[in-house]
């Protein structure tokens, strides 16, 4: 059983200082009950916490740590880069590097702009479309998380065609009236959005795997359809791919799916877990943006050299290793399997979604399409089953609505591991 005396008191101490404890919700475990943990160090596939125990992780940081922690091409970029200074708000030649880079392995991009955060890009690529079309409404899809930014804050309204409402204070019924909730999986829906709002919609932003109500894979032709009614309508297409950019594939959910987005967002990876963020499209599109157009966008920050270096390191290696994608999908589907036949042996109700390497657990009997279905799972189940994996030495993702992410640190040994702490605890 791993003690964890050192995280609770340093926690306890983090509350006095920090709103929460923390500097992000969802590390605050309200979703799963007890104290987070506090982390000292990370390696390969593991977490060392401040009371010495040691986790595999299943968050990777949210996603970037795609190789696995501390890699040291990555590492050693960025202490190369620091010992020429931190920043410098000025251009430097490695953000040149590192765009040419992503703009060869995405497609339809030809020029991309590096910000610090994902929120930030998805909040910029939504400016962009607004100024891009002149129409100010956006869609979303309920259970969609692009980041914490006003527009992006909203809750479903009553029906199809009524606006969204504001789900935290601080944000504008003013705001809320110019974004508009569809339901994810269902082009149906979409479509009397559209009907109701003719010629007032600027683009459609989607994760097009979504991994903020567990991990929801895309219905068979619901991106292609979504494709086909913004081109109809006159409508952009967006990609957040913030989790799934340079992890399902070399080009992303654009690859993987063979659908076109006008503009994609990035994130995570693209800084090797600094923090970065980038958004990107055609030309026509991103020659708006200042100081080339009228659409302003602006970061002192934005393409810090550390982060810079580090993500360059990163997509180098994805981009030089042609197996590393199928040695995810291989490790992700053979932790599936395991898992499912614990479940399945003891005779527990459960759905295991999963594309590439993302995966989730939901413990229903429906089918989690949706954020509506992922909310009929049994949340006090997985509860337990967090806190029984913990105990077991192995990090989960804090709450039912979150995918777990692989790296190709894992060994196959881990993986083992963590299919005999499920048979040990369920």
């Amino acid at each position: 059983m791993s003690v964890y005396k050192r995280s609770s008191a340093l926690f306890h101490e983090a509350t006095q200082y920090i709103p929460g404890g923390v500097n992000s919700p969802v590390r605050a475990f309200k979703s799963v009950g007890g104290d987070p943990i506090f982390i000292k160090k990370a390696e390969g596939a593991y977490l060392y916490d401040e009371d010495g125990n040691k986790l595999i992780d299943y968050i990777n940081s949210w996603g970037p740590m795609i190789l696995g922690h501390a890699n040291k091409k990555v590492v050693d970029a960025i202490i190369e880069k620091t010992k020429l200074g931190t920043s410098f708000g000025t251009p430097t030649e490695v953000e040149t590097e590192i765009a040419k880079l992503a703009v060869s392995m995405v497609p339809n991009i030809d020029k991309i702009r590096f910000v610090n955060s994902g929120t930030e890009a998805c909040m910029s690529a939504v400016r962009l479309a607004r100024g891009f079309t002149g129409k100010e409404k956006i869609i979303k899809f309920s259970g969609c998380y692009h980041g914490h930014s006003d527009s992006f804050l909203i809750q479903a309204g009553s029906g199809a065609v009524t606006f969204g409402s504001p789900n935290s204070p601080g944000v504008t019924a003013g705001t809320a009236k110019d974004t508009l909730l569809a339901t994810y999986n269902d082009i149906e829906n979409v479509k009397e959005v559209i009907a109701a709002n003719t010629n007032e919609i600027a683009c459609i932003i989607i994760e097009p795997v979504a991994g903020n109500m567990g991990c929801i894979p895309p219905k068979d032709g619901f991106l292609q359809q979504l494709r086909a009614l913004c081109d109809a309508h006159n409508i952009l297409l967006v990609f957040d791919e913030v989790m799934t950019g340079f992890r399902l594939a070399k080009g992303g959910a654009q690859e993987l799916y063979n659908v076109k987005a006008d503009i994609v967002c990035f994130g995570k990876v693209i800084g090797g877990g600094l923090p970065v963020g980038a958004f990107a499209a055609r030309n026509e599109i991103m020659n708006l943006l200042a100081p080339l157009g009228p659409v302003y966008q602006a970061g002192t920050l934005s393409g810090n050299p550390l982060a810079m270096a580090a993500g360059l390191a990163m997509l180098q290696q994805l981009n030089n290793d042609s197996e590393v994608y199928n040695r995810l999908k291989e490790k992700t589907d053979y932790l599936h399997k395991g898992i499912k036949g614990v479940l399945e042996a003891k005779g527990i109700a459960h759905q295991i979604n999963q594309v590439g390497s993302m995966i989730s657990l939901h413990f229903t009997t429906e089918e989690v399409v949706d954020f509506k279905s992922a909310g009929a799972g049994d949340n006090p189940q997985f509860k337990k089953f967090f806190h029984g994996m913990l105990a077991e030495g192995v990090y989960l993702a804090p709450s039912a609505y979150e995918t777990w992410f692989l790296c190709d640190a894992l060994s196959y040994d881990d993986l083992d591991a963590t299919i005999a702490a499920c048979e040990a605890i369920l």
